[in-house]
């Protein structure tokens, strides 16, 4: 075996290992939630949720039947929450400001049993995430609402993009395929995203990326250990960008101070591509589901890292951090 041979098989075994750890840690946190979800959903853990955030909605100037929408969105996932919006919205008519005002929220918060936990696994205390998320969502929100109605913008009534078909075969088999499935296209992007990422490293486009975004994540305290990792969070998604996290928190490759940057960051600006075009497709304005999300995610996280910078080691390690390994890296 040629030089060049060895160190190809020992990428690849490198690789592996990498695949291997971020997936298992990945179905460790998602299979339980997802279990738990589906029993909150058959003894009617939605239905009682969203009685408790019906009263809130008219905080954000939304009509209260609209809170089922964003209980199931808290609970599940984005795909979910349209299913019952495209179902509530034809009993209430909604302007385009309001379609707009729910989408910020559920972009901000949603799936939490499973991303609060991925949070939480890599360092951050379940509290903080959930105060970071629904309190995020439900001050976005409200911002959105009363800049919308001082301009009195996007008050025309709202169009759906898009009409669902009607639901199949609910069965908890059609379940359990549905979730193995889910779980599958979980693991290929896994292995897309790493393999990506080592190709990136070894050309050393890594380095190049870090270089360019270090100004903006010096605003944000974000040190260039997380740099891709924090990228890839935005663009594909808190599990993906959480789970890498994990691993090198577990390492000891990345600071406490980093891991909450970062996971605060993504905690309220993740998935900006696919999950933006999805509640556009609700009749979400771009502007609350992309730009303004952006700049509110960026302001917040970056006076958020400077209060945190501003606390004592001990104050961290009781309110804010979870004890894992690294936990010295303050």
């Amino acid at each position: 075996m040629t030089m060049k041979q060895q160190i190809l098989v020992e990428h690849l075994k490198a690789l592996s290992f990498e695949i291997y750890e971020v997936t298992t840690t990945l179905f460790k946190i998602m299979i339980p939630a997802l279990l738990i979800i589906k029993a909150l959903e058959m003894v009617g853990g939605i239905e009682l949720l969203s009685m408790a955030l019906s009263p809130v909605m008219g905080w954000v100037g939304l009509p209260e039947s609209m809170g089922i929408v964003w209980a199931t969105t808290l609970l599940t996932n984005i795909y979910t929450g349209m299913l019952v919006f495209f179902t509530h919205s034809t009993e209430q008519s909604l302007t385009v400001a309001q379609v707009t005002v729910l989408s910020g929220m559920m972009l901000m918060a949603h799936a939490l049993p499973i991303e609060a936990r991925i949070a939480q696994k890599a360092g951050i205390r379940l509290s903080v995430t959930l105060i970071l998320r629904i309190g995020g969502a439900l001050v976005y929100g409200w911002l959105l609402n009363r800049i919308y109605t001082s301009g009195d913008w996007l008050q025309q009534p709202n169009q759906l993009l898009w009409q669902p078909e009607t639901a199949g075969d609910a069965s908890l088999g059609q379940w359990l395929i549905d979730q193995v499935q889910g779980l599958f296209a979980v693991f290929m992007v896994i292995c897309l995203l790493l393999s990506t990422l080592k190709i990136l490293r070894v050309i050393g486009v890594e380095k190049l990326i870090n270089g360019l975004l270090s100004p903006l994540l010096r605003l944000l305290k974000i040190g260039q250990e997380a740099t891709t990792i924090t990228l890839v969070g935005i663009t594909l998604g808190l599990s993906f960008g959480g789970g890498l996290l994990i691993k090198e928190a577990n390492a000891g490759h990345v600071s406490k101070q980093d891991i909450f940057s970062s996971m605060g960051l993504l905690a309220l600006c993740h998935s900006i591509i696919e999950d933006t075009l999805l509640v556009m497709l609700l009749g979400a304005h771009i502007s609350g589901a992309l730009w303004f999300r952006i700049a509110f995610a960026l302001i917040a996280i970056a006076l958020l890292s400077r209060w945190v910078l501003s606390r004592s080691n001990t104050f961290k390690q009781r309110y804010l951090f979870t004890s894992q390994r690294g936990a010295e890296q303050l």
